[in-house]
Parts: structure tokens; sequence; C-alpha cells
């Protein structure tokens, strides 16, 4: 029995040692694997002074973070000098790279305002500015050299802004906007488009606010100051530098177009006006003639009355025979006398002489 213990205890050793010399030889082969896959990744951190180990790799890999983009972006911004004072660590890198933004971009943009000296840029004003959607980078340059903007745009389908000065002239004036990007406003500012539409709308008030074109044509420059004096890059994304006239063309005479035509509808209405007086004349004409007519039947039924009273007047004794031939005598007479006068007149109503 002794004998079979001491042989079971020297198995069960061996097989420990076995088992201990596999899974150390798997320990070990990882080892040398995560060292093989970061080995490059860590001397560079530490060859740059990144500051980034080993375990924080292997921890990256974890977190389904590459550990070659934090990396890199932590070598770059420590090459140009940006470490944690401006919030650049390993782990503000992993946490806009979880969010979903562009880590190299936002530290190349770091890099370009800190170089440049002029825009006061920190990572987290970047990493929001990123995730906004906006280009961090593009808005650094744009801030750093001012961008030009041609007013009207190309797209807009206009070649020129019209505007009418007070005595009537039309004048046509394409302009350029100097603006350089105001990273305070960027998230949620307005675009370029507003700014487009809000200097185009400047210079027509600014021309319809002159007296005469020639004041225009005289000082183009009152445009650019007008229109600077009012501070039309609030709330957008940019900063106005400059306004510059380009160019000024006189166009159409919109005053005296619009008095011609202003005198056409006077014409119009003037006529409109004299046909219905005349309208209203025809029909005060007809009106007079039914009177006339009803007037004359009112003669008719009148005359109809007189035999009635004659005969009524015999019957009664109040006119006798004699008195009626009388009476037929006096009508008879002035009949003649109306026939004579009517054929005496000419027919513009004057008399005429009768020859023979």
């Amino acid at each position: 029995m002794p004998l079979l213990a001491q042989a079971l205890d020297k198995d069960a050793i061996r097989i420990l040692i076995i088992l201990g010399s596999v899974i150390g030889f798997f320990i070990l082969v990882i080892i040398l694997a995560v060292f093989t896959r970061y080995f490059r990744l860590w001397i560079q951190s530490v060859t740059t002074g990144a500051g980034i180990g080993i375990f924080d790799l292997l921890g990256m890999t974890f977190r389904k973070v590459n550990p070659a983009v934090i990396v890199r972006s932590k070598i770059m911004a420590v090459q140009a000098g940006i470490g944690d004072e401006h919030g650049v660590t390993s782990h503000s890198l992993e946490a806009h790279y979880l969010a979903g933004g562009n880590v190299p971009l936002v530290v190349r943009a770091l890099i370009a305002a800190a170089k440049a000296k002029l825009v006061d840029l920190n990572f987290k004003l970047a990493a929001a500015i990123d995730l906004a959607g906006r280009n961090v980078l593009e808005a650094v340059q744009t801030s750093v050299n001012p961008k030009v903007i041609d007013c009207p745009g190309r797209g807009m389908g206009k070649e020129s802004l019209d505007g009418v000065a007070q005595n009537g002239i039309q004048l046509k004036v394409k302009a350029r906007v100097t603006v350089r990007a105001n990273l305070r406003q960027l998230i949620g500012g307005a675009t370029e488009e507003t700014i487009i539409a809000r200097v185009g709308e400047g210079i027509v008030s600014a021309i319809g606010s002159a007296k005469s074109h020639l004041e225009v044509l005289e000082n183009p420059d009152r445009i650019s100051k007008t229109v600077l004096g009012r501070r039309l890059d609030a709330q957008t994304a940019f900063e106005i530098v400059s306004i510059d006239i380009a160019d000024v063309d006189v166009g159409e005479n919109i005053g005296a177009r619009l008095q011609a035509d202003q005198a056409e509808a006077d014409v119009r209405v003037a006529r409109a006006n004299a046909e219905g007086r005349r309208a209203m004349a025809v029909a005060e004409e007809q009106e007079m003639i039914a009177q006339i007519e009803e007037n004359r039947s009112k003669l008719v039924e009148a005359e109809a009355e007189v035999p009635k009273a004659i005969a009524q007047a015999f019957h009664t004794n109040k006119l006798g025979l004699m008195d009626y031939y009388r009476l037929r005598n006096i009508q008879a007479d002035t009949d003649m006398r109306a026939s004579i006068a009517k054929v005496g007149m000419s027919p513009t109503g004057r008399k005429t002489s009768s020859t023979g």
C-alpha cells in the first residue's frame, strides 16, 4: 500500500507538472501574441512620450476601440506640443472615438489652431463641433485664412443684385463678402446661405435709400459701410471681415416704366368711366322715350274722352249745334296754321323764304 500511494503521488505530480507546463505555454503564447500585436504601437508610444501603456492598448481592444487611431492621434498631439492642458488625453480620445467622432481630424484641427495662435480652441469644443457634423479642420482653416463668398451665389440663378434708387433708376450690383469662421457660433449658427441672403437684402436696401443712382455710382463704398453697420453676421457661423463691391451696372428706368404703366392704367379707368356714363345716358334716353310713349298713350286716352264729353254736353243742352261748328272751325284753323308752320321751317329749325 505505501508503494502504491507513492506511485499515485508521483503520477499526480507528473500530471500537475504537465498541466502547469501546458497552461504556462498557452499563457506565454498569449503574452507573446499580445506583445507582438501591440509591440510596434507601444514602442511608438514610449519613444514619443505619448504615455499609452501595453495594458491600455489591450483595454482598447476590449472596448472596441482601434488602438492604432488613438496612438497615432496622441502622438501627433504630443509632437505638436498639445497635451493634457488642451484636454487631449487617451481617455478623451477613446470617448470621442466611441461617440462616432473623427479623432484624427479633431487632433489636426487642434494642431492647426495651436500653430496659428489666433484661434482659442480646446478639445472639448473641437469634439463638439465634429459631433455636430461640421468639418472642424475646415472651420479652423477658414478662421485663420478668411474665405471669400460671392454675392449673389453661383447656385442662385442670378447674375446680380438688383436695387432701385429713389429716382427710379435700377442698379445691378455684384459683391464679394470676406468671412472668417466663428468657432463659438459654429454649433447652431447659420450657414453661408444666410450670409448671402442678408448681404443681398442689405445691398438692395442701401440702394433704395439713395436719392439718386449717381450717389451710388460716385461712392460704391457707401453700400459696404451701410451693410457692415447692420451686423448681418449675428447668430451665424461666420464673422464678416469686409464687403467689397465688385461691379455696379445701370439697369432700366423702373420709375419711368412704372409711371407709364400707371398712366395706361389711368387711361383704362377713364375709358371705363366714360363707357359707364355713356351707358347711363343711353339708359336714361330709353327711359325718356318710354315716358314719352306713356304720355302719348295718356294723351290718346284723354282725346278719346272728348267725344264722350261733347255728347254729354249735347245731351244736357250745355252745347249747341252752332257752338259745335264754331269749335270745329277753330280746330281746323289751328291745324292749318300748324301745317303752314311745319312747311315754312327748315330741317335746322330756321324759316325758309318762299318764291313765286
